[in-house]
């Protein structure tokens, strides 16, 4: 465990997220001076110039609640975004102001899954942080809840911020909130005890994860953090979960939180977005070979392949890649519109060039931008 932890010290390029509840009120809006304690540990441990780290910061829902006259969180994505329209301002300008005092400059980052998803914008997205870093600024990254649609939401910033590590190619990664790791029970309970370390999803298969946070403010509870950190350990990244109270233990390497050990490599930066902040708009069904071809030999899909279609996708879209008993086997992003695949279903690359013209020789599904869910 030592060394796991002398890890995380070590670490210099670090993605820290951080929950509603651990910046905000019972009564929503921003608390300045839990804002201020959590700034003070971040700027602390930039201030070498060794290490960078890049802030996933919920709270902009939580900011706007009673500027608005809202007692709790809407349940309505119309309110939702509203409070998110005012709520991201108060939260950036509150954490600029506090940054300011360190002489460090922030900026701002929104995204939506639908962004991630797609490869100019993730390339985009990826350039974008790397610069920040390398200008010196401070990135903070939120979900863009003003115009996400259910549709293409994160749903919690906890996964956003497993997929924004790997986006940013992170040494480590570190959930915030208001819990102080993983317990064998309700940590309210007497008896209960943290669990140090996860090595793997056996060591979490017969703990009771809890799903709501005690401030009622986020989104998130404890299963969409273990998930999160499963995630991230999966694409390589070790991760620490534990409180905001314990962010400079965690940083340091000490003994805080839960540790998840990597449970796997580092793979193509889009296939862990395209596995998990994709949704599909529709589906392809395989025929057998074709499910062979991708899921044992990681091929293209090739037209040939193909035995039906469902769901108004266009090209670029992400669509699910499913056998004939119906079971999702793959996802990938599509290079034809829906109402195109008809015209391939059964059909040789060669053939389709030759009826309908050069651009029709090639995958419907390229291997570059497929993952396979079920090997």
């Amino acid at each position: 465990m030592a060394g796991a932890r002398q890890a995380v010290g070590e670490a210099r390029r670090i993605v820290v997220k951080v929950g509603s509840s651990s910046l905000t009120t019972a009564a929503g809006g921003l608390d300045a001076d839990r804002v201020d304690a959590l700034v003070d540990v971040l700027a602390k441990v930039r201030s070498g110039g060794e290490r960078e780290i890049v802030l996933v910061s919920s709270g902009a829902i939580a900011a706007g609640l009673a500027p608005l006259g809202l007692r709790r969180r809407p349940k309505d994505l119309a309110r939702q975004q509203a409070a998110a329209s005012v709520g991201q301002g108060l939260l950036v300008a509150r954490y600029t102001a506090s940054f300011a005092r360190y002489g460090v400059r922030v900026g701002q980052v929104l995204l939506t899954s639908d962004d991630m998803s797609r490869r100019a914008h993730h390339r985009n997205a990826s350039r974008t942080l790397d610069k920040l870093l390398a200008m010196g600024a401070f990135p903070i990254v939120n979900e863009n809840d003003t115009v996400a649609t259910d549709e293409i939401r994160f749903g919690d910033n906890d996964r956003l911020a497993a997929l924004v590590a790997h986006l940013v190619r992170a040494d480590l990664l570190v959930l915030l909130s208001d819990v102080d790791g993983v317990y064998d029970g309700d940590p309210a309970r007497p008896g209960t005890s943290r669990i140090a370390e996860v090595r793997g999803p056996a060591d979490l298969a017969h703990v009771e994860i809890g799903s709501a946070g005690k401030a009622g403010v986020g989104t998130g509870g404890m299963v969409t953090k273990v998930e999160a950190a499963r995630i991230a350990a999966a694409a390589g990244i070790p991760v620490v979960l534990t409180s905001a109270v314990h962010a400079a233990d965690a940083l340091a390497g000490g003994d805080t939180g839960t540790y998840f050990h990597p449970t796997g490599r580092r793979s193509a930066d889009r296939l862990l977005w395209l596995q998990h902040a994709s949704t599909p708009q529709g589906s392809l069904t395989l025929d057998d070979g074709a499910v062979r071809a991708v899921v044992q030999g990681r091929k293209s899909l090739l037209p040939a392949g193909i035995a039906g279609v469902e769901g108004e996708f266009s090209a670029g879209d992400p669509v699910e890649l499913r056998d004939r008993e119906g079971r999702a086997v793959a996802r990938g992003l599509v290079n034809f519109d829906a109402r195109e695949i008809p015209l391939l279903i059964g059909r040789s690359t060669h053939e389709l060039a030759r009826d309908l013209g050069p651009e029709y020789e090639r995958e419907v599904v390229h291997r570059d931008d497929l993952v396979v869910l079920h090997p």
